[in-house]
């Protein structure tokens, strides 16, 4: 059988396309900020990770132009031979410290950075324990090591410790959640889970790709946030959302970082994250550090956006966070309110299975630092007017 018959058999996104509500890959105009324009069209942006609307700051700019000035447009070549630059150190020292761990390893993508964390962790004969819930990365980091991957029901501890005490005694654990889960936008329950990793001599990993720049003081994570910066193992995020790059690392104890340096292939045979993208991910990183009010902000600007929805007859599942989502449940209609609002001016993101069970389809709305509240005001007439009608 030809292995492409399965390439021509996929009609799925046709179909979509055929009855016009087709909701991926709408092409951008402008830079990534409040108000963007897409398709010819001003968008309110509900619908980005750009959580402290840094993309679009001068400084940050600023940093990757010089960036390429001085060193070009890559590296060419892995972190482990030719890659490595003397900004490259600079970055992982400055997130460390940032983060309080000992060490920080950078990778050119946050998906690629859960692959290489994982992978080289879990080993023959070892179990990552997962979150149903947890993101892709983390999965395909799972499949990608030699250990055994086991999952519990989302947020459910009474699962999480069973599967626990069925897990051979002598067994090396990884018990991986995210910090911010990307969809639902609530927290994960890290006190219950460092508990548990404790009282079952696991370790405990988390990806905090949505909680870095959001929660605790000054931004630094979930782990932060709950005052469990010392009892968590391993701390991953992204440069992709609140540091206004593209890339991800991990950092943990000196001797963890540096085995993993040594031992995960897609670090090691990946080419270097390029210095415009390292040098605007330590501008923000930066910025951040000395603006510590913008995480404050940024979670101000949420719960006026959760408020305004709720009293705008919205049904919302309730979070904390910038990530509000608008029940839709049924696929068909969530894809015909997203080109509705699209339509309408305001972007969103439609969220349908996998990324959710069936039934439960979302429109996920996420909010930025730069926001207004005249903008948000405005977004939310829009939806209310759509939605509730």
């Amino acid at each position: 059988m030809d292995i492409f018959t399965k390439c021509y058999n996929y009609t799925k996104a046709d179909e979509v396309r055929q009855q016009g509500i087709y909701p991926y890959f709408h092409a951008l105009e402008s830079r990534q900020d409040v108000e963007v324009v897409m398709e010819g069209k001003r968008r309110i942006m509900l619908g980005s990770n750009n959580y402290l609307g840094l993309t679009t700051h001068p400084e940050i700019i600023e940093a990757g132009i010089k960036a390429f000035e001085k060193y070009g447009s890559g590296c060419s070549g892995s972190r482990f031979l030719n890659g490595t630059l003397e900004m490259h150190l600079e970055l992982e020292a400055e997130l460390a410290d940032f983060v309080g761990k000992e060490a920080a390893v950078t990778f050119s993508t946050g998906f690629q950075s859960n692959l290489g964390i994982i992978s080289a962790i879990v080993g023959h004969g070892d179990y990552v324990i997962c979150d149903r819930e947890n993101h892709a990365s983390i999965y395909d980091g799972c499949r990608l090591s030699f250990g055994k991957m086991v999952r519990y029901q989302h947020g459910d501890m009474d699962d999480l410790e069973r599967i626990l005490k069925n897990i051979p005694e002598s067994a090396g654990k990884l018990i991986v959640t995210d910090g911010v889960f990307s969809m639902g936008g609530d927290i994960a329950k890290l006190p219950e889970i460092v508990a548990l990793a404790k009282k079952y001599g696991a370790r405990t990993m988390v990806d905090d790709a949505h909680g870095l720049g959001v929660l605790g003081p000054g931004g630094r994570g979930t782990a932060h946030y709950f005052g469990l910066e010392n009892e968590v193992d391993i701390l991953m995020s992204t440069f992709s959302k609140s540091l206004a790059s593209l890339g991800g690392y991990m950092a943990a104890d000196a001797k963890v970082a540096d085995y993993v340096r040594h031992n995960s292939r897609p670090f090691i045979f990946s080419a270097s994250l390029t210095p415009a993208n390292c040098a605007t991910a330590l501008a923000a990183l930066r910025y951040l550090k000395k603006h510590p009010e913008l995480p404050a902000r940024l979670l101000e600007l949420s719960a006026y956006a959760r408020d305004g929805l709720i009293k705008r007859g919205l049904e919302i599942k309730m979070s904390s966070t910038p990530i509000i989502p608008i029940y839709t449940y049924d696929a068909t209609n969530t894809l015909v309110k997203a080109k509705a609002l699209f339509d309408a001016g305001v972007y969103v993101n439609p969220a349908l299975p996998p990324a959710t069970p069936q039934n439960e389809c979302l429109l996920r709305t996420s909010y930025m630092a730069t926001h207004t509240e005249p903008i948000l005001d405005e977004a939310m007439d829009i939806i209310q007017k759509v939605l509730v009608g």
